[in-house]
């Protein structure tokens, strides 16, 4: 039925490897080049404060792959609890971690090791001690319920084979009131099914 979302029909293991293999370069050698733009020219590109940039560790920074700037929403606010999808570096966590101060929290999740690995390692820099990081899939978020203010994401949505599922999450992990800002990818014409079936699409 035309107007319903129906989820791409792959597999979700192997997709996931896939990605994850392409994200563990980005993380362990961010000079090789991509299909995608990433590190400090892409993060001037999608607007982001010069200032906050020079905050960030250098290893951190290079590794940047997002699409879009979260924070173009409105920066966040002291105390706040928030939940980055998709974390990866680190690099949209330790802005917010930044944002909301010793007071609030971040957890940063992310399905790719090598990407949490980076993202606590700039905590650690930044002496951030109100960032936690979290093996976990959009999808099945490792939160407790109704236990974030915010939720923010970058570029992660549009690998989601299941939107609606790692919508409801988003749903789910909020508090009566939260608010979730995205940076993402949007198509403007319907995708066929057999190109959202094409697993080499997806992560290609």
């Amino acid at each position: 039925m035309r107007g319903r979302l129906q989820a791409a029909l792959v597999d979700r293991d192997a997709l996931r490897s896939q990605i994850r293999d392409k994200y563990t370069v980005v993380a362990l050698e961010p000079q090789t080049g991509f299909h995608f733009h990433t590190g400090r020219p892409l993060a001037r590109m999608l607007g982001y404060d010069e200032a906050d940039l020079d905050r960030l560790p250098s290893a951190v920074a290079e590794s940047f792959a997002g699409t879009g700037n979260p924070f173009a929403f409105g920066r966040l606010a002291e105390g706040e609890v928030v939940v980055d999808i998709g974390c990866g570096a680190g690099f949209d966590t330790l802005l917010a971690a930044g944002q909301v101060g010793p007071r609030g929290r971040v957890i940063a999740v992310d399905m790719t090791p090598a990407m949490l690995d980076k993202a606590a390692a700039g905590a650690l820099v930044l002496n951030l001690r109100n960032v936690e990081v979290r093996h976990g899939v959009a999808e099945e978020l490792p939160v407790p319920s109704q236990s974030a203010d915010v939720v923010i994401s970058n570029g992660v949505m549009n690998l989601c084979p299941d939107k609606l599922a790692a919508m409801r999450e988003v749903r789910r992990v909020l508090r009566p009131g939260g608010r979730f800002q995205i940076g993402d990818l949007v198509v403007h014409q319907e995708v066929p099914q057999d190109a959202k079936d094409d697993i080499d699409l997806w992560s290609g």
